[in-house]
């Protein structure tokens, strides 16, 4: 048996086969962990408060009120809680403002209605962080007919403590 072989065919199955390359490439994985720490953080400021004058003739001649502005601005999701102290002229957890010798009782309350005294023993006021500045107002109130001596000049004053805790 005689066996032709067609040249074309031969040279274009030659050719194939030398430009065929073994399956030599390889590949490999890995990964790995991408981690990242935001603590809570929080700044605080506030405002003070004036009760301006609150009487005459030695007595308070009707209710004085006052605010101030407590401004907490806190890490998105940080909880946070903001307490009173009873400031620095207090007698059996009553605040007061003085003058020398000579003292002015007034309240601090978390309400508008000055329904709720925020006493430095009472629950916190507490919140979440937004990443954006908080307004917690503090309402303050000097009860009429209160007895007091005149400052001569001298203001009657008190330094409350405001504790931020996050």
């Amino acid at each position: 048996m005689t066996l032709y072989i067609n040249r074309r065919f031969l040279a274009a199955a030659l050719s194939s086969c030398a430009l065929a390359q073994p399956g030599m490439a390889a590949t490999a994985g890995s990964s790995f962990p991408v981690n990242a720490t935001i603590p809570s953080t929080c700044t605080l400021s506030s405002t003070a408060m004036n009760f301006g004058e609150v009487g005459t003739a030695g007595a308070a001649t009707s209710q004085t009120d006052s605010t101030s502005s407590i401004t907490v601005t806190c890490t998105t999701g940080g909880a946070y809680s903001v307490a009173l102290d009873g400031g620095l002229h207090s007698v059996a957890a009553q605040r007061n403002i003085q003058s020398g010798s000579n003292t002015l009782a007034y309240d601090l309350y978390k309400d508008p209605a000055r329904g709720t005294v925020w006493t430095d023993v009472a629950a916190p006021v507490t919140g979440t962080g937004t990443a954006v500045a908080q307004v917690i107002t503090v309402y303050g109130r000097i009860a009429a007919g209160l007895p007091f001596a005149a400052s001569n000049g001298t203001p009657f004053t008190d330094t409350v403590l405001v504790t931020l805790t996050y």
